[in-house]
């Protein structure tokens, strides 16, 4: 059964934690959703967390989802701003989205501290520093 089932492959999509400055020279830091293909996609739903330990003490941060009718074509979605103190979590976006009526599933996971001043490059599609995972 379950191999009658297939799970179409997740293209030309990406996640960015970005750094900003402020307008007093502060770093400010948020994640964006990517659209790189050359076609729109339709209801497209993010939910993240972070989980881990910090100090050798379990953590958890809320689950927060968020819902996006339509990304154009080669563009990027702010999806929300994120807190320098969960970097050292496994920070996950999971991303559903639908192409026509096929549904596409992806998990992205920033490892703990893999949001460092030294992973950070440039993400041409945002013109900002930041960690892309694709």
């Amino acid at each position: 059964m379950k191999k009658d089932i297939s799970l179409p492959v997740v293209t030309g999509v990406s996640i960015a934690i970005v750094r900003k400055m402020n307008e007093i020279q502060q770093a400010e830091w948020f994640v964006y959703f990517i659209n790189d293909n050359d076609h729109g996609i339709q209801n497209l739903f993010i939910t993240s967390r972070g989980y881990g330990e910090i100090d050798g003490e379990t953590r958890q941060t809320s689950t927060l989802r968020h819902a996006f009718d339509y990304v154009e074509p080669k563009s990027q979605v702010l999806v929300e701003p994120i807190q320098p103190e969960v970097f050292p979590l496994n920070n996950e976006y999971w991303v559903s989205y639908y192409i026509g009526d096929v549904i596409y599933d992806k998990r992205f996971t920033f490892v703990p501290d893999s949001i460092v001043e030294g992973n950070l490059t440039k993400i041409p599609a945002l013109n900002l520093m930041g960690i892309l995972h694709e």
